[in-house]
């Protein structure tokens, strides 16, 4: 009789076992494949008919489309920080990219603020390490206090949870970087593409994280030859919109996206793998329209913060299907570490939430999106302001008329019938005006936002 019992209790441990690690085997993969500098007016699934991107627009019609996704940020560092740590840049004080601008000649004193992502900050990537996932960041970085070498290598993603990383820069003139040409990679879509293969082939028996940073579509422009001169001849390369060298970029992009599904297809990890494509700010918009969005890189209008964003979660995620939930890049910690069944850890200030319900229709438990923006940037002409997504209104506060106490210190926007920002309501409602005001307000408090003062 006990050795009956001795025989089941080593079954039912056995099987215990045997289970657990099932179960750990089958832990979804994520590749998070990131543009730089992309709107949606870029991508064929979001109604262009001028950019050629049938990879995305496959993965789009596998999984969900997002109309209402956000970069915490008009510029990339600081959304970059947010998708790192779930916070928003004005709690970590990261409010533009590193290392800026700053001129005497304007009105305002801008804030001194945090040029590098501290090493006291926890990352989405630190988390997953401690729970066995393998890590990589392949390409760019731009949170060091420098770009390259040796002032980045302190601040570098290796120091911040990737274990396997490889750091590009976008083209920075011959005589540094002389193989960075127009024909031979400029931008290095394919060395991130490969590498990034390469990772998944040794990973493949594991859990992993795969983060493809891309340097495109981010000036300078220049791409192949041949693909340029295929958007000169389109018929729609008069349009605002569209521009041929970008249109040039956006394929050797989608090239790159088509390449990394393929290889989830060839390794048999299409069905344990969430993939998902974001953006990490708007497009430039001198040198295309953002459209239907106002304006572009660095402006809190929405062509500056409105982002293509597509998930792909076999068994999760409906083909085909659209979102038109708010999600911000703030949202992406708490959602990876849901999507792998990992808990957040208790960490001091933390702003996202999981999107996770959202994928399959549910509405977040979310009331509002704000941003924070107390620099010049002269790439664009954006100057210091803020802003406050409530429900379908937005209201902007520029902070130079604030502080001189002028008239234009706010505009609000209805964005479901005026996604174009055209049509200013702060005089017509005043009372939602002054409501959205205050909230901004307790905001800016909450997370020790640091306002500009006149000089």
């Amino acid at each position: 009789m006990r050795s009956i019992y001795l025989m089941l209790c080593i079954f039912c441990i056995a099987n215990s076992l045997a289970s657990n690690s099932h179960k750990k085997s089958t832990q979804p993969n994520i590749v998070f494949i990131l543009a730089d500098d992309m709107g949606t007016a870029q991508l064929g699934c979001y109604g262009s008919k001028y950019y050629h991107t049938p990879n995305i627009d496959k993965l789009a019609s596998q999984g969900v489309r997002f109309t209402n996704a956000y970069a915490a940020a008009a510029i990339c560092s600081p959304t970059r920080a947010s998708i790192m740590t779930g916070k928003y840049p004005a709690r970590l004080r990261l409010t533009d990219y590193i290392p800026g601008q700053k001129r005497a000649e304007e009105v305002l004193d801008t804030p001194s603020w945090q040029q590098f992502l501290p090493l006291t900050e926890t990352t989405f990537a630190e988390v997953l390490v401690k729970n066995g996932y393998q890590t990589a960041l392949i390409g760019k970085w731009h949170l060091s206090k420098t770009k390259r070498p040796p002032g980045s290598l302190e601040h570098n993603p290796d120091k911040q949870g990737f274990q396997e990383t490889f750091v590009t820069y976008k083209p920075a003139g011959k005589n540094l970087f002389p193989w960075q040409d127009a024909e031979n990679d400029a931008h290095n879509v394919d060395t991130i593409t490969s590498r990034s293969i390469e990772f998944m082939k040794q990973n493949r028996n594991k859990p992993f994280f795969l983060m493809l940073s891309h340097n495109a579509i981010h000036d300078p422009l220049m791409s192949k030859n041949r693909l340029v001169e295929k958007y000169k001849s389109h018929p729609l390369n008069s349009k605002p919109e569209n521009h041929p060298v970008i249109g040039a970029m956006v394929e050797s992009l989608d090239n790159g996206v088509g390449r990394i599904l393929n290889a989830i297809d060839n390794l048999g990890l299409a069905e344990n793998t969430i993939v998902i494509f974001f953006a990490d700010n708007g497009g430039k918009h001198s040198y295309a329209s953002q459209q239907p969005f106002r304006s572009g890189k660095g402006w809190l209008y929405e062509g500056g913060i409105r982002e293509p964003m597509i998930v792909r979660w076999p068994g999760i995620t409906t083909a085909n299907s659209q979102c038109h939930e708010m999600i911000s890049s703030i949202d992406f910690f708490p959602t990876f570490l849901e999507m792998v069944n990992v808990k957040v850890p208790p960490i001091k200030g933390m702003d996202g939430v999981s999107f996770v319900e959202a994928l399959n229709g549910k509405h977040l438990k979310r009331d509002q999106l704000c941003w924070h923006y107390p620099h010049y940037h002269y790439g664009s002409g954006m100057v210091p302001a803020s802003a406050i997504r409530v429900g379908n209104y937005k209201l902007i506060e520029w902070h130079t008329q604030t502080l001189q106490n002028k008239e234009g210190q706010i505009e609000l926007y209805d964005l479901k019938n005026d996604v174009g920002e055209q049509n200013n309501l702060a005089e017509e409602m005043p009372k939602l005006a002054k409501k959205l005001r205050r909230k901004l307000h307790l905001w800016y408090k909450e997370v020790g936002a640091q306002i500009p003062t006149l000089k």
